[in-house]
């Protein structure tokens, strides 16, 4: 049975994390990831015979299970896990302590935890041997499903290992790394490297590949950066541990080594950073010799972006993310600020992000991209405002598909989009004396509510508030005269035509809104009939990634020229999202094992410590599931009189079993009350014992009412059985039908009643939430004017008038 990825590794964490106990997620990641790892290296030295790292006798996965509730657990594990690193060279990677009894508990607490720590990764699904895809990387995936999950855990102060996965791609793009054709020659740098998960992700954006450096301060991270380069098969990336102000690793000619790109994302504002680097520095990042002042000693972000760009190609592009505060504060860093901008002319662009999005902060940030190559030329800097488009994500922000692509497709078509992005010249970057607070060039929209006291005082919706809503009646426009008419004697005044709560069905009605979502399903249309000989022709092998950017292109080109009111990025964040929670699974068990479905019924897991698990035999169609071909759209396909026969007999019992309620409420007190019965118990056999006791002529109205709970009753029962039986008739259809399907048949169901009718479902919501959206401003508007302050005012006299009278009345 295929296991689809997203459960495997949500099942990965939750074991994980149940095992924890009181250990801070910050500690207990050292322990799970080095098994991991381990785990990792065993499986595929077993499989590539060109793997290049050593596993010693002893050593491997395998060996460390038969440790399992061995008393000396902890000592033996430590003792593998150093004879690995002594083969490997990779002293300092492994972090975790086995024999911490502070951490892992005493004795047997010990043991039980190392042994389920161990048994977490025997699942039988985890085979890192071999990718299951072209392009399905288990382990990293793996490894950074974890990571991401042990950031969120760690709280603020200890989060900073980890650069989220979104906006390391945003960067990543930002750079155009998908330009560099040189393969292992290109070169990326990561200064502050953490886990080494932002570098990582920048190399997945290159053609060819490039070779890895990073740089980081702290020892147990650095581990963390070693072994996520092995497990991504980054066997041979330069990760050196160091303070990299203070003492940088990578140098040549005893000056700092330069890349063709870097990527950063240094701890914000560090203080007091200036140690055994001197204020005249030896590597030219500043000093008065080099006409760059020195960034403050109680703030390093210049000092981090100063050695970005000393570290810099001459040919090369960067992307640093620094607080918000580099763009705007004065002093030293304005004196900086002004060289980078002004003089060298090395900054391209700076794009705002939302706040909260970063585990070690929750100030917002800024993304600054420098680029050499076309300094001299340069004559301004692109600005991207994109601090609205996210989505919350527990206790962090998180950007969504959507806003990744909208801010990468606006960035690399350099053009200005009102409220969002600009290309701002140099002159007016002077004017403002090189303050680079994106507030200042890129305007936030008008959405303030003018409150017009004229149409409070005399009634009438003004012009202008309707004017705000030019973007519907752009795209519809008679719906703006099927909503609104002239005011009868104020001019430049409107009213509404149809009451308030009428509004959404004009909205529904109107001609031109008609055509919007005519437009919006033949545009979906076009893109089913574009790919749909793609998605039939799918076959074992093929790469999902690839896959899901050419249908997330696509879909974005065909809605970007259909001009609806939906917007396309909204339209193509639905696909992703369907992707992330169904199609991605779907196809990677397309892509490793072909069209095949299989039923199987889910079995619960043991709650108690020492309970056996019982194995769930599947009774009825609820019981059973297929990953790829869910069994209501079998149903539906093949069995439909069979379901709506049992949906009108569970209907018909529903109504039974209501009438059964209401009789026993109401009869509870009288002649079904339990004390009427032998031992104070409603049985069958008692109350039929009652009926022959009871006298047919004076007690006709009792008898009726036990006879007819009897008669509910045994409808009940009948119909539960007829219910049962035939949804046993359905589970044994459905177990012939789904052994007998042809690939053909379940490509098309899969395709068309799964894929295309479930995105489908996703935008027509997305046409329902611009009829809502649009109804609520209208009837908002309408509310704002409802009552003119003449109105008010008479209202406010005549209830104070009654009140007064009611005061009379009682005497005051």
């Amino acid at each position: 049975m295929a296991v689809k990825k997203s459960e495997l590794y949500s099942t990965l964490w939750k074991c994980c994390d149940e095992l924890r106990g009181g250990m801070d997620a910050s500690q207990y990641k050292d322990y799970v990831l080095v098994i991991l790892f381990v785990k990792y290296i065993s499986d595929k030295r077993r499989n590539d015979e060109g793997f290049d790292i050593d596993i010693p006798e002893g050593c491997y996965f395998e060996d460390f299970v038969a440790l399992k509730g061995t008393p000396n657990i902890g000592e033996e594990m430590n003792k593998k896990m150093a004879a690995l690193a002594e083969a490997n060279q990779l002293g300092g990677v492994f972090v975790a302590d086995f024999e911490d009894d502070t951490k892992l508990g005493k004795g047997k607490d010990k043991v039980e935890t190392l042994s389920k720590l161990i048994a977490v990764f025997q699942n039988e699904n985890l085979d890192f041997g071999k990718n299951r895809a072209a392009d399905d990387d288990l382990i990293g995936d793996a490894y950074e499903y974890l990571m991401r999950n042990f950031a969120t855990e760690s709280g603020k102060s200890k989060g900073q290992f980890y650069t989220p996965a979104e906006v390391s791609r945003v960067m990543a793009k930002l750079i155009g790394l998908s330009h560099a054709k040189d393969g292992r020659k290109t070169t990326i740098y990561d200064p502050t490297c953490g886990s080494g998960s932002l570098l990582l992700r920048a190399m997945c954006e290159t053609p060819g590949g490039a070779t890895l450096y990073g740089q980081e301060k702290d020892n147990a991270t650095v581990g963390l950066a070693k072994m996520n380069m092995i497990l991504h098969n980054e066997i041979y990336a330069d990760i050196r541990q160091g303070d990299t102000i203070n003492d940088p690793q990578f140098k040549e000619n005893d000056q700092l080594k330069t890349f063709d790109y870097i990527v950063a994302n240094p701890p914000f504002s560090t203080k007091s950073w200036l140690k055994s680097a001197k204020v005249e520095d030896e590597y030219h990042r500043w000093g008065e010799g080099i006409k760059i002042g020195v960034p403050p000693e109680k703030n390093g972000d210049y000092a981090f972006l100063l050695h970005i760009v000393r570290s810099l190609k001459h040919t090369g592009c960067a992307a640093c993310i620094l607080p918000h505060g580099v763009l705007f504060r004065g002093n030293a860093e304005a004196h900086i600020r002004k060289y980078l901008v002004a003089e060298k002319r090395y900054i391209k662009g700076v794009i705002g992000l939302p706040a909260n999005l970063f585990y070690g902060t929750g100030i917002p940030a800024c993304i600054i991209v420098v680029e050499k190559s076309e300094a001299a030329e340069r004559k301004g800097v692109f600005m991207i405002d994109a601090k609205s488009g996210f989505i919350k994500d527990g206790a962090k922000n998180r950007l969504r598909e959507q806003d990744i692509r909208r801010i990468v497709d606006v960035w690399e078509a350099q053009r200005d989009v009102p409220h969002f992005a600009r290309f701002v010249p140099m002159e007016e970057i002077a004017r403002n004396d090189y303050n680079l607070n994106i507030p200042r060039y890129v305007s936030a929209p008008d959405t303030e509510i003018l409150q017009d006291i004229d149409a409070h005082l005399h009634g009438g919706l003004p012009e202008h508030d309707i004017n705000q809503l030019d973007t519907y009646w752009d795209a519809c426009p008679s719906l703006r005269n099927d909503l609104f008419c002239s005011h009868p004697t104020r001019q430049g005044y409107y009213s509404l035509r149809c009451k308030q709560d009428a509004v959404r069905d004009v909205v529904a009605a109107n001609i031109d809104f008609c055509r919007q979502n005519e437009t919006f399903r033949n545009s979906f249309n076009l893109w089913c009939d574009s790919h749909r000989a793609q998605l039939y022709a799918l076959a074992p092998g093929f790469a999902p990634k690839i896959l899901i950017e050419q249908l997330g292109d696509s879909l974005l080109s065909i809605f970007k020229a259909d001009r609806s009111l939906v917007d396309a990025y909204d339209v193509y964040d639905c696909l992703m999202n369907y992707w992330s929670e169904t199609m991605q699974d779907d196809c990677y068990m397309i892509s490793s094992g072909g069209w095949t479905v299989q039923l199987y019924t889910p079995q619960p897991s043991s709650k108690k410590k020492d309970e056996k698990k019982k194995e769930k035999k599947a009774a009825t169609p609820e019981d059973v599931v297929c990953d790829l071909l869910p069994v209501p759209i079998v149903i539906d396909e093949y069995f439909a009189e069979k379901r709506d026969i049992i949906a009108a007999a569970e209907e018909l019992l529903t109504q039974k079993e209501a009438q059964l309620a209401e009789l026993v409420e109401e009869q509870a007190e009288n002649y079904l009350d339990e004390d009427n019965f032998p031992d104070g118990k409603m049985t069958d056999a008692n109350i039929k014992k009652r009926v022959k006791a009871l006298d047919k002529k004076a007690d006709a109205d009792e008898i009726a009412v036990l006879q007819q709970f009897l008669d509910l009753k045994g409808d009940i029962s009948l119909n539960k059985k007829l219910i049962k039986e035939r949804k046993y008739d359905l589970l044994t259809a459905l177990v012939v039908k789904y052994a007998n399907l042809s690939e053909d048949e379940i490509k098309r169901l899969v395709i068309e009643r799964k894929w295309f009718a479930s995105l489908a479902l996703r935008l027509d919501g997305e046409m329902q939430r611009i009829s809502q959206q649009l109804t609520s401003k209208v009837s908002a508007l309408a509310e704002r004017y409802a009552q003119t302050l003449p109105e008010i005012d008479t209202e406010i006299a005549d209830l104070e008038a009654k009140v007064a009278a009611h005061l009379k009345q009682m005497g005051y």
